[in-house]
């Protein structure tokens, strides 16, 4: 647990930045709370327990990088220790100390504990729901399985792809064979977990076209998640012909954490074939299953080494070693660019070229998150394109006038100040065409500034003089 928090801790505010999807926690939590029904009655529902969750921590703690990112440590932190007691449970105490650490230097696991998102969250319930399965089935009780059931609902309203793991521990069910009155109570428990995600899970499919970005699953995805899957596969293995299992349980290591680590994204992958809906944030929770099976194979390593070193300290050496290994991405993880954008520093740079009576776009729509965020940046400005703001309109980025109307305030403005993304800006909707048109044929671009994944550009309109000086003196991309 200290190393897992400590690790979370570490470059928590990674350099002041803030990227796209942490924005969104951001500005919803800062509503109230009729305000954030209002936005999950038209979209990000899938997304609302936490959203409320943490509007709750903000009006508590007050509003800071630290108090959006901490929640994310502490989970992990819990989870970390949750994987140790399995470990430990299933495979002894070396296993249970080797799997807590190994699950707090997964890569994974050190990016989302540093995310103002649900993930690491729902990680710690489903750890949670593992621990207490194995309990319940150890010594069968009513309010062990009542429990369970209750961190699988949590865990499903926080994000309802974490129902995936019921299928592994439906196999892990299948593999071990308990006595019947036990399989009854899984079913019972499991049955009311998914009774009580349902509505969530209807009133998400009305709002699909939210996912409908993500991108159909790469070679590079297929990739990670074979090499992922691989590992576990050659840890299992140790695991599988070690030591026998302690009599405290009635399985072993493998038959959870092999299909915990394997079912959900192998099943949330073939869903994809249908329709692209896999990205590796979703099944996060998988990890646990990788962390468990690789403490267990340091513990099977240490003890064929037949040396004089305890097996503890042979673990922390193997993991020490990992630690040193996975060093430079830890360290790109904690930096600004360890994600695809940054809200702040974009929010910085148009507070260096602005001025007042500027109007401003934003291409697409969706990086007027960056005036969300910090709208004192752009104060004295006017946004050209908004016609609703997200809070009335319940939307994350508001209600946009018709491509005309744009068009009309643009034409009237004497410089323009877009917001865009890194690159050649897109054009996906009739507004954005008509941004991007009256920009290119009415006005001069002046200055640029491309920094972490976000493009601020000063144009002024073609019936003015465009000085250089004027305007791309304070910027760090000046463009002829």
């Amino acid at each position: 647990m200290a190393s897992t928090l400590l690790l979370g801790l570490w470059g928590i505010t990674r350099e002041n930045s803030m990227w796209r999807d942490e924005a969104a926690t951001w500005q919803v939590a800062h509503r109230t709370v009729p305000e954030i029904w209002h936005l999950l009655d038209r979209v990000d529902v899938v997304h609302g327990l936490y959203y409320l969750f943490m509007h709750g921590v903000f009006t508590v703690f007050g509003d800071s990088l630290l108090a959006l990112r901490l929640p994310s440590v502490l989970a992990m932190t819990g989870a970390a220790a949750l994987v140790a007691l399995l470990g430990t449970r299933l495979a002894g105490r070396w296993a249970g100390q080797a799997a807590g650490l190994a699950f707090a230097l997964i890569p994974a696991v050190q990016r989302y504990a540093q995310e103002g998102r649900s993930y690491a969250l729902v990680t710690a319930c489903v750890a949670l729901a593992c621990w207490l399965l194995v309990a319940a089935l150890d010594s069968p009780s009513a309010g062990r399985w009542t429990a369970y059931g209750t961190a699988l609902l949590v865990a499903a309203l926080l994000n309802w792809f974490s129902l995936l793991a019921l299928c592994a521990h439906a196999v892990t069910i299948a593999l071990i064979r308990p006595p019947r009155a036990s399989v009854l109570r899984w079913t019972a428990a499991a049955s009311a977990a998914v009774t009580g995600a349902l509505p969530l899970v209807l009133a998400s499919k009305a709002q699909s076209e939210q996912i409908s970005w993500i991108p159909p699953v790469s070679r590079s995805t297929l990739l990670g998640l074979s090499l992922t899957l691989l590992a576990g596969a050659l840890c299992a293995w140790p695991s599988l012909r070690g030591p026998h299992v302690p009599r405290s349980t009635r399985f072993p290591l493998a038959a959870l954490a092999l299909p915990l680590l394997t079912l959900p994204p192998l099943l949330l992958l073939t869903a994809s074939l249908a329709r692209p809906v896999y990205l590796d944030r979703y099944v996060l929770f998988s990890h646990l299953g990788l962390a468990l099976l690789v403490g267990a194979a340091c513990q099977a390593l240490a003890l064929r080494l037949r040396t004089h070193i305890p097996p503890g300290r042979t673990t922390a050496v193997l993991l020490t070693l990992a630690l040193l290994g996975l060093l430079p991405f830890h360290l790109s993880l904690r930096g600004a660019a360890g994600r695809i954008d940054d809200v702040l520093s974009t929010a910085e740079n148009v507070t260096t070229v602005r001025r007042a009576g500027d109007v401003v776009l934003f291409i697409p729509a969706a990086r007027r998150d960056t005036a969300l965020v910090t709208p004192t940046a752009f104060t004295g400005t006017k946004d050209a394109a908004l016609l609703q703001r997200p809070v009335e309109h319940g939307t994350l980025n508001g209600e946009e006038a018709t491509p005309d109307r744009i068009t009309e305030v643009l034409l009237a403005a004497r410089r323009v100040v877009v917001v865009s993304d890194a690159g050649a800006a897109s054009a996906a909707t009739p507004r954005d065409r008509a941004k991007l048109r009256t920009l290119g044929a009415h006005f001069v671009r002046c200055a640029e500034i491309s920094e972490r994944g976000r493009k601020v550009t000063v144009y002024q309109h073609r019936d003015t003089l465009c000085v250089p000086g004027d305007v791309a003196a304070t910027s760090r991309q000046p463009v002829p």
